[in-house]
């Protein structure tokens, strides 16, 4: 769940114990372009005061008009569809003709808010199933595989962290990528076993870890949705993480340090119980090539290109210096 909705779940919340009269929608299937993706939620009071986007403001300003006269998913759960034809896709600023269908969901006591955000702020994955005849609402565990799942009787959404990053180190750089990353879906991890390093780590909602980072690493059973980045500079510390997560099935492992430095830790991994294969996972230099200097420039280029790489993006080489052009000639 990323960030915008948790902010909706959590502002809804908010309103139906203050008893409010709220609808929530959630984007259950698009066609075409679309502006956000399946699951994206926005909440609207009675008064029409929305929280969170579904399409960046013309379908919410149509769904506000009509939960304000009441008229919208007024006594039960409802499906509706934006943008069928050109003309409607024209009027709510749909691109390329594209087509949105949404569950309607009028929020209460019983909606369950509260449980499933408290799951959520202890790091669970959360499985929320709406019966859209009832509106009964039941809140268990979910799977890493789990998906929004919507039959027409029932609405299955999946909420809370899917995706792991553990980061070796506790300096600067790693605060700057933890809180952008926790932006990003991302349940982070900090492993630093050096004192002075764990006893100034402040950043809310994470998890710290004193151990070595090698035991560490194995113990966090990383999967297809987990991702490792080394920041200390200390090849003791990096080198033992990048030996146990270079074996593991994260999509993304990368080190901080210059070309120079980490050619010259691919020697070093070498001589371990690494394979080529294993070693070309490594991300070193960590990051795409966008000229980054400061820690907040490089914690933007780490996550982008992890971002790439989750969403099967295929990354060019950023940034070729440009040649030089001397009477017709490059040179």
């Amino acid at each position: 769940m990323d960030s915008v909705d948790l902010q909706v779940l959590k502002s809804a919340s908010a309103w139906v114990r203050e008893g409010r009269r709220v609808v929530m929608a959630t984007i259950i299937k698009t066609w075409g372009s679309a502006p956000r993706p399946i699951g994206a939620l926005t909440a609207i009071r009675e008064d029409g005061v929305v929280v969170g986007s579904v399409s960046g403001g013309c379908i919410e300003d149509d769904m506000i008009e009509l939960v304000k006269k009441g008229e919208l998913a007024k006594d039960k759960p409802a499906t509706t569809r934006y943008g069928v034809t050109a003309e409607e896709a024209k009027r709510f600023g749909l691109p390329c003709g594209g087509t949105l269908e949404l569950v309607l969901e009028p929020l209460g006591k019983n909606s369950g808010l509260d449980e499933l955000l408290s799951r959520v702020e202890r790091h669970e994955l959360v499985l929320r199933k709406l019966d859209m005849e009832t509106g009964h609402v039941t809140i268990g565990p979910a799977k890493s595989t789990d998906q929004l799942a919507f039959d027409g009787a029932t609405l299955a959404t999946v909420h809370g962290p899917r995706w792991r990053l553990l980061i070796i180190g506790a300096g600067q750089l790693s605060v700057y990528l933890t809180q952008m990353a926790q932006a990003l879906d991302y349940q982070v991890i900090i492993c630093d076993p050096r004192e002075e390093y764990a006893e100034g780590w402040n950043v809310a909602g994470t998890e710290f870890k004193r151990g070595m980072p090698d035991d560490v690493v194995t113990g966090a059973n990383l999967d297809g949705h987990s991702a490792v980045v080394t920041l200390t500079h200390d090849p003791k510390l990096d080198d033992m993480a990048l030996l146990e997560a270079l074996k593991s099935p994260a999509f993304y492992v990368g080190a901080i340090g210059s070309k120079k430095n980490n050619e010259a830790r691919r020697k070093r991994l070498a001589e371990f119980d690494l394979s080529q294969s294993e070693i070309a996972r490594l991300h070193g230099p960590v990051g795409l090539k966008l000229g980054s200097k400061t820690p907040p420039e490089i914690a933007i280029a780490i996550l982008a290109e992890m971002t790439a790489i989750r969403n099967g993006v295929k990354i060019p080489d950023f940034v070729e210096p440009p040649k030089a052009t001397v009477a017709g000639c490059v040179t």
